[in-house]
């Protein structure tokens, strides 16, 4: 006759005070190196009635095998200077603040007969999630180092803990405490004195929640999930102004209804009112167009009101005393409006119109985040970007004209890694089409498209939405805000994070 295996099954759930019998052997086993070191009953039960969410349980065919055990706490109270007993109110609990904003944790175990498992794995996990869904600023723990006992003669504790963070040496505590992403903030001295095997020295450590708000606001908030509009604009002969304007309009009119929060024209689109001055030199021609440019703004910024979107604007020539200039509008649905003028005209705009560069980079707030504008050939050079993204930059939008596919190729490869380097979305709107009338506009190629950082999370190519190349079209997309996040924390890379600062960074000069 063969037994038959009984599968184990495993389960998270909050702890009551009936588990206290299972819960005092898994404690007991646990901390068997620090004899006499268990909660009593009467402890469980009060910390169960104080705050019943955080004390989580962990079960093995319905056996409390371990636990997790926390409190809120209004951290500036203490600081990083503070003792066990002082966080915990001298084991009372008093230290409880259900308006506190720090999730602090004071236990956590796992009897040693059922390790191997996974469980404390799920209890930090759970742990989190509450966090999370309390919308407090993290996670804060005093952590035994338990092996240092055996290293003290040879090492100090700063030491120790970088060797187990650089794997050197295992630690059973802060070995798992590195593995589930919490930060050694500080080493605390007579954390716990009676803990001879850490000899009373314990880690600070730090989980910082990515989704925490500060002062949310129902009404007036960031969005999580963002829409946007790219317009892939048509060259062709408008009739004048007031054609090229009722054609504005129509998109922008088009874009809003799909409830989009950006709308996003291309670079110099209002280049088929160079007709008007074709009989200049390219250069005179130009500066003609650029008199339209403060008449066009204004109906920008009146759009951006009326049809409740922020709009990128495209680019424009204009002329600032007696230079001129390449410049795109950010015209916000509250009706402000801001701007950032081209940094890094190509030869080509030097040659034949006489462009010169901006010397600004801004991050623009926005009621969908932070973004940055970066023009066409901007893109291609990789340090305003990394700038922009050190600021906190979430969306970068790249208006841009390309003649060939070889340039277009330029600009769309660069702004890819634009994407993955800073953990970003970018969003690239050019024209297509021809102006046979207008000296040296006359062929466009473009493949409007919004582009993602690329692992697990986003799409596999990296492109989020595209256009049909050189189509007169929209391109509509949405862009998750929370995945950056997710991403800046736990992606399969972190380029931000991973920047080797101690040897080369990059730096703004222009004060």
């Amino acid at each position: 006759m063969t037994s038959k295996h009984i599968p184990e099954t495993i389960d998270i759930r909050q702890l009551t005070p009936e588990d206290y019998l299972d819960l005092k052997e898994s404690m007991v086993s646990a901390y068997a190196d620090m004899e006499g070191s268990y909660w009593r009953e009467p402890t469980i039960r009060r910390l169960v009635e104080l705050f019943p969410e955080g004390q989580i349980a962990v079960t093995v065919n319905d056996k409390v095998v371990g636990c997790a055990l926390s409190i809120i706490v209004d951290y500036g109270k203490f600081g990083d200077e503070h003792t066990y007993e002082q966080i915990t109110g001298y084991y009372t609990f008093s230290t409880h603040d259900r308006k506190g904003d720090v999730l602090y944790g004071i236990e956590v175990f796992v009897h040693p007969d059922y390790r191997g498992r996974r469980l404390a794995r799920r209890l930090y996990d759970a742990r989190k999630t509450l966090c999370e869904r309390l919308n407090l600023r993290g996670i804060v723990a005093g952590g035994r180092i338990p092996n240092y006992l055996r290293y003290a003669e040879e090492m100090s504790p700063r030491d120790y803990i970088e060797k187990v963070r650089d794997k050197e040496i295992y630690d059973p505590t802060l070995t798992f405490q590195f593995s589930n992403d919490f930060q050694v903030k500080k080493i605390l001295k007579n954390y716990l004195p009676h803990d001879e095997s850490s000899m009373g020295f314990a880690t600070l450590l730090q989980w910082y929640n990515i989704y925490y708000e500060k002062d949310q606001d129902t009404i007036r908030y960031n969005k999580s999930t963002v829409r946007i509009g790219l317009v892939q604009w048509q060259m062709r002969d408008y009739g004048g102004l007031d054609g090229f304007l009722q054609q504005v309009e129509y998109f922008i009119d088009a874009v809003s209804d799909y409830g989009s929060d950006f709308v996003v024209f291309p670079e110099l689109f209002n280049a088929p009112l160079m007709a008007e001055f074709n009989q200049m030199d390219g250069a005179a021609a130009i500066r003609g167009v650029a008199q339209y440019t403060e008449q066009l703004r204004d109906q920008f910024i009146k759009h951006a009101v009326s049809y409740n979107v922020n709009i990128i604007s495209g680019s424009m020539p204009i002329i600032i005393g007696d230079s001129l200039y390449n410049i795109c509008y950010l015209c916000r649905r509250d009706g402000t409006h801001d701007y950032y003028i081209k940094m890094h005209p190509t030869p080509s705009e030097v040659y034949a119109w006489g462009i010169k560069g901006g010397d600004q980079l801004k991050i623009f707030d926005t009621d969908c985040g932070k973004i940055g504008i970066q023009i066409c050939y901007d893109v291609e050079f990789p340090e305003p970007s990394r700038i922009l993204a050190e600021q906190g930059m979430q969306i970068l939008f790249v208006p841009f004209l390309t003649d060939t596919q070889h340039a277009f190729n330029r600009v769309r490869f660069c702004a890819q890694a634009r994407a993955i380097e800073n953990e970003c979305y970018v969003a690239m709107a050019g024209c297509v089409g021809n102006l046979p009338k207008v000296n040296n506009m006359d062929l466009q190629y473009a493949q409007s498209a919004v582009l993602t950082p690329s692992d697990f999370a986003f799409p596999v190519t990296g492109v989020k939405a595209d256009a049909t190349a050189n189509t007169e079209m929209v391109v509509i997309a949405d862009v998750d805000l929370v995945l950056l996040k997710e991403l800046s924390a736990f992606g399969s890379v972190q380029t931000k994070k991973d920047m080797r600062r101690d040897l080369y960074e990059v730096k703004w000069k222009k004060r």
